[in-house]
């Protein structure tokens, strides 16, 4: 994410009076130097991307657009626009200037293939020749709950659109399974833009309270969730405390926001408590699910969760949400199984679940196609990805060390980002917040970043990883010349 930037240096030295003189016109000179960087960036960037300024400009007053807006810093004012991409192939977008990029925004971790890959696309365009058909059953539903329940070991799976609508409908099928009305969920972790799960933890007089995380959320709609520390153990005993009441924990098995965090013991635990206590538990794999392993982070850290949200990766680029789990909870979709011929009939308690567009034709088309792809290809994909990924980072990281730059990435597969945690100060921390203008030189090279991290894909190749390490390397050294990044044995500590 950007961060803001603020123009101004300062040293960690006596400045008493005999020096003072010297430091004020130090600091001056830095500051002008600073500042006749960002002209001549800003001049440079706006030129590249003229077109993409001019859409966010003239769209400006119809287009409510929060992308528009991360991060805002009127110092920085002039590079506040989304980059306006026109195609895609491969590893590589081409914005509207005709700027062709690296791309490790990969939708979001949706296009673990890269852009338009060939077999997908085929499938679209098969789709395509065939209609449209929203009202009837779609004739894939059935084959790719098949395939999903065979890679993920579901029992049972629901579509719905979005990973949003996947999680709400998890929440509410919890619910219906417990008769209980509160969750669990963890700091730092995100589960869409549900008024229910958009929820901030404070205290107040030693007491833990769940608070709305912006406004328009009313606080009826999060007095039910309980926000705890994640991978800390304490967060079990709390659990407990509140089992009576618990419907179920939600947990991102690695958050995207802090893939270092990793934990995998207390994973094991969380299982075994939410059993005991009959608590369902929801593994959100938005991120996760098919990306580290075929059968997602479940498999990976060898937990069986009741419910598992999936999305992205599945879609093949399409919008699609699914939702799988235990079929004695699932049954609340359509009242359980039942047979032609005899006397059955859905008998299981049921809840409200609907969507005109689930189990669209075209995202179940794509679906088939990525799950096949996924089948025949089996974890070596996943293997080779995830190794791909951790030397990229490893490569970065010996280059960080090397120039005494604080800041350490990590991976969880082929997701990476800043760490949040270790002997190095992370790009979340505020004194390496001049990290922050590295996002715009990237872009300035051809490279398309989410945040500060991003997504690898088996499109990625040698080629462009060496391009986004020699991208990174310059960047720096031009941060440097502009003294907006200590440079190495600096008693200086930049603060931007």
């Amino acid at each position: 994410m950007r961060r803001d930037v603020a123009c101004n240096v300062s040293f960690h030295k006596g400045k008493s009076n005999s020096h003072s003189q010297k430091y004020m016109t130090q600091t001056n000179s830095i500051q002008t130097i600073q500042q006749q960087h960002l002209q001549i960036f800003i001049t440079r960037y706006n030129q590249k991307t003229k077109t993409s300024k001019q859409q966010a400009q003239t769209y400006r007053p119809i287009l409510a657009d929060n992308k528009t807006l991360v991060g805002f810093n009127p110092v920085l004012k002039e590079l506040f626009y989304p980059i306006v991409a026109k195609r895609s192939l491969g590893s590589n977008i081409w914005d509207i200037d005709g700027n062709e990029y690296i791309d490790v925004t990969m939708g979001f971790g949706s296009n673990l293939f890269g852009h338009n890959p060939p077999f997908i696309k085929a499938a679209l365009q098969e789709q395509l020749d065939k209609g449209i058909q929203i009202g009837p059953q779609a004739e894939l539903a059935g084959e790719v709950a098949q395939l999903i329940c065979e890679l993920t070991k579901m029992d049972r799976v629901a579509f719905s659109n979005t990973g949003t609508e996947a999680v709400m409908t998890a929440l509410r099928l919890a619910r219906t399974a417990t008769n209980r009305s509160k969750i669990v969920m963890f700091a730092g972790s995100y589960h869409g833009h549900f008024d229910g799960t958009l929820v901030k933890p404070v205290t107040v007089d030693g007491n833990l309270q769940s608070v709305p995380l912006a406004p328009g959320i009313t606080p009826n709609l999060v007095a039910d969730v309980l926000v705890l520390d994640y991978g800390n153990f304490q967060s079990l005993e709390i659990i407990k405390a509140h089992s009576n009441e618990l419907a179920a924990v939600i947990v991102e098995p690695v958050q995207s926001r802090r893939p270092d965090l990793q934990p995998k013991a207390f994973l094991h635990q969380l299982r075994e408590l939410t059993k005991e206590l009959g608590i369902v538990l929801i593994f959100d794999e938005m991120v996760t699910g098919f990306r580290i392993h075929p059968g997602g982070a479940q498999a990976w850290f060898g937990v069986e969760a009741d419910i598992a949200t999936y999305g992205k990766i599945v879609g093949g680029g399409m919008p699609m949400g699914v939702i799988a789990g235990k079929a004695s909870i699932m049954n609340a979709i359509d009242g359980g199984m039942w047979n032609y011929e005899d006397a059955s009939y859905p008998q299981a308690k049921k809840t409200f679940f609907a969507g005109t567009f689930c189990k669209h034709p075209l995202a179940l088309a794509a679906a088939k196609a990525v799950l096949q792809h996924l089948k025949i290809q089996g974890f070596l994909l996943q293997q080779q990805l995830n190794q791909r990924t951790s030397h990229f980072v490893e490569r970065l990281n010996n280059y960080f060390q090397e120039e005494e730059l604080p800041i350490k990435m990590t991976n969880f597969g082929s997701l990476f980002g800043p760490a949040s945690s270790g002997s190095h100060a992370s790009s979340e921390n505020p004194e390496s917040s001049g990290f922050d203008l590295l996002y715009y030189h990237l872009i300035d090279r051809g490279i398309i970043l989410r945040g500060s991290g991003g997504f690898l894909s088996t499109a990625h190749t040698d080629t462009d990883i060496d391009r986004m390490i020699e991208a990174v390397k310059s960047s720096i050294e031009e941060l440097r010349e502009g003294y907006f990044l200590p440079h190495r044995s600096s008693n200086a500590t930049l603060k931007l």
